[in-house]
């Protein structure tokens, strides 16, 4: 996987290609973008100027070179990469896809890929023929059940393919409608946008049991990527379906996620390692538990109604926490009614109810609740 620190980003001053007018223009901004990068990206690998692997610029960086909103860039660069000219990688960037290499990450189904096939199927069932009017594109949205946005995208992309035609008024930009160009098209009805993480799913399986035996413990998700040739977020949803059905373990830190059940074992009976640790879930929320009730002291000792709290920032800093583990025990505390947050140049976190604290105080372990039933058990029949 290339480090994002080995790899070259185009400067938004470095753009010498003509800029989109997108003034006048026939299509939505998103498209007429998703054009003009096409078109650039062409042009300067042909010329030798950029080269395969080369970063795009940021997209709030695009997005104020061309005047548009992040989302609009968001879909410009969606469309693209469907058409395989770029690739998105999580925490590194868009790549410049080399024209070569045939690899790609398998990914889900985006939102327009479920509203292209939902508008087909909305074509075969209205038995619509050719020259025949579609709704409005903020109508068939609410039909199809999609946003206006992602509905108007996936209209682009039908009348890219000749599907579909956009029509305009006589002597005017303005939008008249969608016309039934063809009615000879493929229809895959696509009703599960997490038909991937099922097929990741099932790719786990055949990995734990082709390589790992009970006890074993589990490749970093950075592996799997590779192994899967998925992305991160992928691979974890797919191994938190394994965890739900009791196949593997998640446990804090240096444990790792741990094999307690093959996946062709339809029998199950706690294993040793479920035995004594609480699971990752259990053990986060005493941890934020834990968090929430510092905090608590501290408002009541320390604070009054209406005083303002330290950033989330600062307080990571001074209880030498994440600031998001700050940030969950904040939510929690407002939703308790002891905080209140407000933005603005004057807005911060404040006080407007004083909790009471325990006098008892107890120590935390990540034990398990099964553990602790054996010891008590056990304690009883010795007694």
């Amino acid at each position: 996987m290339e480090k994002k620190s080995s790899l070259k980003r185009i400067k938004i001053s470095e753009i010498n290609y003509p800029l989109p007018d997108l003034k006048d223009i026939t299509t939505s901004k998103a498209m007429a973008i998703a054009n003009w990068i096409i078109e650039w990206l062409n042009t300067e690998l042909k010329s030798g100027e950029m080269k395969p692997n080369t970063l795009l610029p940021a997209k709030p960086d695009l997005a104020y070179l061309l005047g548009v909103s992040i989302g609009t860039i968001q879909n410009a660069l969606k469309y693209v990469e469907d058409l395989g000219f770029i690739e998105s990688k999580q925490c590194i960037g868009t790549l410049v896809k080399n024209s070569e290499d045939k690899t790609t990450w398998r990914k889900l189904r985006s939102k327009r890929d479920l509203a292209i096939s939902a508008i087909k199927n909305y074509i075969k069932t209205n038995q619509l023929q050719e020259g025949e009017q579609l709704p409005s594109s903020r109508i068939l949205a609410s039909i199809i059940g999609c946003s206006s946005n992602t509905t108007r995208l996936a209209l682009e992309c039908l009348c890219i393919t000749k599907i579909l035609e956009h029509k305009f008024k006589k002597d005017s930009m303005n939008d008249s409608g969608w016309l039934v160009k063809s009615t000879d098209f493929e229809f895959e009805n696509i009703t599960e946008r997490a038909t991937l993480v099922k097929q990741i799913e099932t790719d786990l399986k055949d990995y734990i049991t082709q390589n790992l035996k009970i006890g074993d413990k589990m490749p970093a998700h950075s592996v799997l990527t590779q192994q899967l040739n998925a992305s991160l977020k992928t691979i974890h949803d797919g191994l938190k379906l394994l965890i739900e059905q009791g196949i593997l373990l998640p446990r804090r830190g240096r444990y790792g996620t741990t094999v307690i059940k093959m996946p062709d074992d339809s029998s199950f009976k706690i294993q040793k390692e479920t035995s004594i640790f609480a699971s990752a879930q259990d053990a986060a929320f005493y941890h934020y538990e834990k968090t929430q009730n510092h905090i608590k002291k501290m408002i009541a000792e320390n604070y009054e109604i209406g005083a303002k709290l330290p950033s989330i920032l600062a307080l990571s800093k001074q209880l030498d926490l994440s600031p998001n583990t700050i940030r969950k025990a904040f939510l929690n505390l407002a939703k308790e009614g002891y905080l209140a947050f407000s933005r603005g140049r004057y807005g911060g976190t404040f006080v407007i109810d004083i909790p009471e604290i325990e006098t008892q105080s107890f120590k935390w372990l990540a034990v398990s609740a099964q553990y602790t039933n054996v010891c008590k058990t056990t304690k009883q029949n010795t007694l």
